[in-house]
This record gives C-alpha cells, sequence and structure tokens, in this order.
C-alpha cells in the first residue's frame, strides 16, 4: 500500500514521543463517523517519577527475598535442633549439676584479668568478691594550671582534697596520678564534659563484704590499690589475686552469726569490755567461728578503730586460768604420776613470799582428782603440778604448742607470754597449775583441749577447708587412754560442777570454766577479770570444740553479782550448743540417754583401783567424723617419780612455803 492508497479523512499518525487514543462512540458509529485521537504529553518530571517507582520496587523484591531467606534459615535450624538433633538432654546436663552432697557453688566465680578471687566459706556463701568501679587520673605534665584544673575538679567531686590534688599535680616528674577512686558513672561524665587536658579515666576494682561483720576479722581487708593487708586478704594475697578461683575458708557464716549473736548479748548483759568465741572442729582443727568483739564493718575496714580491729580470739593474749587445768590433770594423768583415786590437800592454802594460794568456794578438805577438776580446785592443780615438777611441766606444755605461735595461716596469731627457763621456778610451777603466771591466745586453749578430748593428737588450727579424701595430719601428744579418762572429768565438770549451766540434754557436752584475774603488767587487777569456758561436744565422740570468753564483766542481779565463768560464760556455750548442732547435722541424742551418761561416768571420789575402759556408744547420727592422720609421737619423755605423791597428801596444818617474787593469790572460777 502507497500513501496514495490512504483516504484523506483518516487521522495521522502522531509524532514519536507521543500517546494517542481513539474515541469512539458506543453503539453502531453512522456511517459518516469519523475516528477521534487524543494526544498526551508525558513531562521529564513524571518520567523521573516513574523511574524511581521502579528502582523501588526492585528495592522491595530484594527486602523480601532476604527475609525470606533468613525466615527459611531460622525455620531450618529450629527443625533441627527439635525434631532431626534434640539437645535438651545435653543442655540438662550441662546446666543442671549432679545431685551430690557437698557445699553449693557460687552463682559465678569468674574473675576478670588482675581481678581478686572471690573468698567463700565452706557452704559456698560469698564473703568477699570485687565489684568493677571507675576511676579518674591525670597527667602533671600535661594538665596545664593545677590550681584550675582543681578547681573544676571540686565542682564534680566535692570530697576532693584541693591542696592535697594540687600538690600531686604540680609535681611535673610524675606521668601518672590518681585523682579519685570509685566515681560514680554521672561523675564520670561531668568530669569528662569539664575538658581539662590529660584528665583521663580507667577501669578499677572495689572489694565488698556482703556480710558487713559477720566474720570481718577473719576475712581482713585491702588498702585502697586492692593489697592485702589483714585477714586472710593478707595470708592469701597472692593466691587470691593471681589463681582466680574462690578460696574456700573453713568457716561456717551459720554458726560464725550464732557465735557471734551469742556472745554480744552476753557481752551486753554483763557490761564487758570485749568478748571473743571459737568453735573449732577436734579431728581436722578447721575454725568454723571465730568472733571478736567489739568488731566492724568489713567494708569499713580503713576507718576500723585499733579497737574495733584487734581480734582478741588470735591476738589477744590471756591468762587461761582455770581452763589450763585440762592440762595439768592430763600431764598429770598421762605420765603415771597421779591416778583418779588420789586425793590432794585442798584444805590448806600455799603460801608463797607474801602471797598466798586459796580457793574459791573451796571445800576446805583434801579433794579426789575428779573433784580438782569438777571443783576447779586451785590447790589440787597446783599440787598436781608440783608432783611434775617445772622441766617435765615445761616439756608437756612446749609439747602442746602453748610455747609457740598458734600454727594457723592468719599473720595477726600472737606468741605467748612464757617465762624462760631460767626464772621457771617453784612459783611459777604452782602457778602455772592453775592458769597463772602464763598468757596464750584463746585459740591456744581451744587446739589443746582438742588434743585432749580427741583421742590424744594435736592438729594445726586451720580456716582452709580440708579435703575428707585427705585427712590432715595430727601428731600424738597422750595417750588414748588418758584422753578417754579426761573426757569424763571433763563431762563431770558440767554435770556435776561449776559448768552446769552449759548443759544441754541430748548434745552431753563437757568442759571447764576459768576466771583469771587480769594482769595489768603491774600486778593483778581486783574486780576485772577474764571469765570463759571452754567446751567439748558431744563427749561420748567428740566433734566440736566451743569457746566462749568475756573480759572485764561485771554480775547482774540474776547471778547474785557475780562475774565468774560459770556464771557468765558458761550459759553463752550452751545457748551456741543448742544452736549450731542441727546446723552441723549434730542432733540431740535422748533415746539413748542412759547408755551414754553411763559411759561417761565416774565418781567423783573413785576407789583406790579402779579402772574404766574406752568409752564405747552409738555414735551420733551424723556424717561420720574425719579421721587425722597420725604423725609420730611426741610424748613428753621422763619415768614418773614414784616418791613425789607422798608430798601432796599431807597432814592438816602442814603449811609448804616457798618463795616467790609475783604470782596470783586466788584464781576464781
Amino acid at each position: 500500500m502507497t500513501n496514495a492508497d490512504i483516504p484523506d479523512d483518516l487521522p495521522q499518525v502522531p509524532p514519536p514521543g507521543r500517546f494517542h487514543r481513539l474515541r469512539i462512540r458506543r453503539g453502531a458509529p453512522p456511517r459518516d463517523a469519523v475516528l477521534r485521537m487524543e494526544h498526551f504529553h508525558v513531562t521529564s518530571a513524571e518520567k523521573r517519577r516513574r523511574e524511581l517507582m521502579d528502582r523501588s520496587r526492585g528495592r522491595l523484591v530484594l527486602a523480601a527475598g532476604a527475609f525470606a531467606l533468613m525466615f527459611a534459615v531460622v525455620a531450618v535450624r529450629v527443625a533441627w535442633v527439635t525434631v532431626v538433633h534434640p539437645v535438651e538432654a545435653k543442655i540438662a546436663h550441662k546446666v543442671t549439676p549432679p545431685v551430690a552432697k557437698g557445699p553449693l557453688k557460687p552463682i559465678t566465680d569468674a574473675v576478670l584479668p588482675g581481678q581478686r578471687a572471690m573468698i567463700v566459706d565452706r557452704t559456698g556463701q560469698p564473703l568477699a568478691l570485687s565489684q568493677p568501679t571507675r576511676s579518674v587520673f591525670a597527667n602533671p605534665a600535661a594538665v596545664g594550671n593545677p590550681a584550675e584544673a582543681v578547681q573544676k575538679l571540686k565542682s564534680v567531686l566535692p570530697r576532693l582534697d584541693v591542696q592535697r590534688t594540687i600538690k600531686r599535680l604540680s609535681d611535673q616528674s610524675k606521668r601518672f596520678v590518681y585523682l579519685e577512686r570509685q566515681i560514680t558513672p554521672d561523675e564520670e561524665a561531668r568530669i569528662n564534659n569539664l575538658g581539662i587536658p590529660s584528665v583521663d579515666f580507667r577501669q578499677t576494682q572495689q572489694r565488698h563484704y556482703p556480710l558487713g561483720r559477720v566474720a570481718a576479722h577473719v576475712i581482713g581487708g585491702v588498702d585502697i590499690d586492692e593489697n592485702g593487708v589483714a585477714g586472710a586478704e593478707m595470708a592469701f594475697d597472692k593466691q587470691i589475686r593471681e589463681n582466680g578461683q574462690p578460696l574456700r575458708l573453713s568457716l561456717d557464716v551459720r554458726v560464725q552469726n550464732v557465735v557471734r549473736e551469742e556472745l554480744l548479748a552476753a557481752k551486753v548483759m554483763f557490761s564487758a569490755l570485749g568478748a571473743a568465741g571459737l568453735v573449732m572442729d577436734v579431728n581436722t582443727g578447721e575454725v568454723l567461728a571465730m568472733v571478736s568483739l567489739p568488731d566492724y564493718d568489713a567494708n569499713a575496714f580503713r576507718i576500723a578503730g585499733t579497737e574495733e580491729r584487734f581480734n582478741r580470739a588470735i591476738t589477744g593474749t590471756y591468762e587461761p586460768g582455770s581452763t589450763f587445768k585440762i592440762q595439768t590433770l592430763s600431764m598429770g594423768l598421762d605420765s603415771g604420776a597421779v591416778h583418779i583415786w588420789d586425793s590432794f590437800d585442798a584444805a590448806n592454802p600455799i603460801h608463797i613470799g607474801r602471797f598466798t594460794i586459796t580457793d574459791y568456794q573451796g571445800k576446805h578438805r583434801f579433794l579426789a582428782l575428779p573433784e580438782v577438776l569438777a571443783y576447779s580446785s586451785n590447790l589440787g592443780a597446783a599440787r598436781i603440778a608440783h608432783i611434775m615438777g617445772g622441766q617435765r611441766q615445761r616439756a608437756w606444755l612446749r609439747n602442746m604448742g602453748m610455747f609457740q605461735r598458734v600454727p594457723i595461716e592468719l599473720r595477726e596469731a600472737s606468741r605467748p607470754i612464757v617465762r624462760s627457763d631460767a626464772t621457771w621456778g617453784e612459783a611459777v610451777n604452782y602457778t602455772v597449775g592453775f592458769g597463772h603466771g602464763i598468757s596464750i591466745t584463746p585459740l591456744h586453749v581451744v587446739a589443746g583441749t582438742a588434743a585432749v578430748t580427741n583421742g590424744g593428737i594435736l592438729m594445726r588450727p586451720t580456716i582452709l577447708v580440708t579435703d575428707p579424701a585427705a585427712p590432715p595430719e595430727g601428731t600424738r601428744v597422750m595417750n588414748q587412754s588418758t584422753s578417754d579418762m579426761m573426757r569424763r572429768l571433763m563431762r563431770l565438770v558440767v554435770t556435776s560442777g561449776f559448768g552446769r549451766k552449759a548443759e544441754v540434754p541430748g548434745y552431753y557436752p563437757g568442759g571447764k570454766t576459768g576466771t583469771a584475774e587480769k594482769n595489768s603488767g603491774h600486778g593483778y587487777k581486783k574486780h576485772a577479770n577474764v571469765s570463759a569456758f571452754m567446751c567439748v561436744f558431744p563427749m561420748q565422740a567428740p566433734r566440736y570444740a566451743v569457746y566462749m570468753m568475756l573480759d572485764e564483766p561485771h554480775g547482774t542481779a540474776a547471778t547474785g553479782g557475780y562475774s565468774t565463768a560459770g556464771q557468765v560464760a558458761a550459759p553463752a556455750a550452751g545457748k551456741v550448743i543448742t544452736r549450731i548442732g542441727p546446723i552441723l547435722g549434730l542432733m540431740p541424742d535422748i533415746q539413748n540417754m542412759p547408755a551414754i551418761e553411763q559411759a561417761l561416768a565416774i565418781p567423783l571420789q573413785p576407789a583406790r583401783g579402779l579402772t574404766l575402759g574406752p568409752i564405747r556408744v552409738a555414735e551420733p547420727k551424723a556424717e561420720p567424723a574425719p579421721r587425722p592422720r597420725v604423725l609420730p609421737a611426741r610424748l613428753p619423755p621422763g619415768p614418773p617419780q614414784p616418791d613425789l605423791m607422798h608430798r601432796t597428801q599431807v597432814a592438816p596444818g602442814d603449811r609448804p612455803v616457798v618463795a616467790m617474787s609475783s604470782a596470783s593469790s586466788v584464781a576464781p572460777h
């Protein structure tokens, strides 16, 4: 077809770039109908809009595809871990600890590099932990005007010592000085906004003690640089810094808290100057509680006073008083020089120079050996010590660790104050027999008494928990038969002597009262006593030693004005036993009471030749007591002197007189 064939009345084809639309009337067009075409023009702006719309649609398609892919991956992973390869058993195995006896593991014991490790008690209870803090420091050489910088810092840190800080920032020889430790996040932001040159921040640690005053003396404290300076923090400083594992102490915070509560109640009731309390496992040497009053909040260690930080349990040295008669009688019985049926003159005082040894509330007659302990006779104990003599007495006490510092890990433990061999004369021999003329720590008394009751094994006191699979080593210091006899005699003190107020039915405690006049260094102070009660329970199978001491207590109307140990310390010890027995898994045994009392019984006045066998009764229903490994014996040498026995069995009216430069006149009970 050519252009000539196209009718003239047809519309022309629109030029390129234009759209057209034919408008045709509805219905049958007339024969003369003419097709009409409308023309539309697309602007450049519309073209750009349409291009952007096309581009957006593409991006939406890509995003939808990415989301679809992610959902597909998640769906496949869920199907894998729930249907194809379940991990429920593995997760339970990792998260759920095995069911076994023993302490609970702390929530977390992970530490950061350079952070001090946690300290926990034997049950896993946190005693000390480090919390992250921030500190602000500066380079004095680049700080500019020190006075101006300090004034700006003072606006944010009101506690800042202006003069001291200016002096430190003025020392151009230093390149690093701390301006303030342990600042808050708000203080950090405000200091940063000050824009002081060279002032910056660093991550530090702050030691925190969740239980405050509980076990403060044992845990100790750290200095501003987180270095251990007291207690376990100092004793194990290197281990706490480098090991990363929690330091597990032998303390039981439940027992510790009970001892502190009862000791504080007694201290307040009797207006005492101070107090000390100890609980120790007699078979392992583990210290379960160590309390000294007054105490302090461990979180305020650096501002605590000297009196509050003084640990009376291991740093204070006191004359042990009549609690030392346990050692004197053990020494005599173990040597064979005295027997339980021997009697001793307690009717006639012993005169030494211008001093006189008498009995407090004495019986004024000859006393059998069980009566010497039950009635706490100074005269009887002094005469037993005189039978043994000073040389064997010193050998015995040295063997029991009374001449050395207690080998516990805490560095605060003091050395005892004892006379030299050259000055250990007859007067000292007499007075040391009933606990005067020698000053030792309460822990000395506890460790020595534990050896007397656990079968004759001297254990090293420790504040670290021991491994039941590897029992600690001990050294035999006396015969088993002597230990059995002393357990009966100590039980007699509670049932028939001055320790009646410590009795707890079902726990069968045995012990010894001790009230010693305080030595001021210039003689003994009247009406100023140290009243203590030393006991062990249960006596049929000894497990725990309990020591309660009040420093300068005052009698009340309830005690008849007396401040002796039997009135003020023994009741507190009984309350402690009642409360900690169930905590330690020992329940009172009432059902077997007749058999137990029969096994522990001993007459106050035994017949000559009386023999008593080993104490064999059913042990309390609890975990079996650990048995320590025993090193070779180191019993004091020397055979008994048979003729010395008759020197104490003197006729009434015989008054031995010896020279003495200084000694205690009376040791009340």
